[in-house]
């Protein structure tokens, strides 16, 4: 189980002009947090995972014509957060057997 006071709540957007980048980017995105709207995910990462998908994405991304931003929420603006239509984001919880 992942513990809250190690991870973040980041609202990654992303902005990508070829189809097959944007692809990937998304893959990517859905390994690391949820999808929430297109070309929007919410993430909960740790340093580590923040890290390792800022490598993973810098692989593919040409910054002349890509954007990807990244939004941390602390945890009391994460707390705050108003979801009308949908659940609100929810870190996910893992069951270790």
């Amino acid at each position: 189980m992942t513990d809250t006071r190690t991870t973040t709540l980041y609202l990654i957007t992303y902005d990508i002009s070829s189809d097959r980048r944007r692809g990937k980017v998304h893959q990517i995105l859905s390994g690391f947090g949820h999808w929430t709207q297109y070309s929007l995910f919410e993430c909960y990462l740790s340093e580590k995972e923040y890290l390792r998908l800022r490598r993973r994405l810098d692989t593919i991304l040409e910054e002349s014509c890509d954007s990807v931003r990244f939004y941390p929420l602390c945890a009391n603006c994460a707390a705050r957060v108003e979801t009308v239509g949908s659940p609100p984001p929810a870190q996910p919880v893992f069951y270790l057997v």
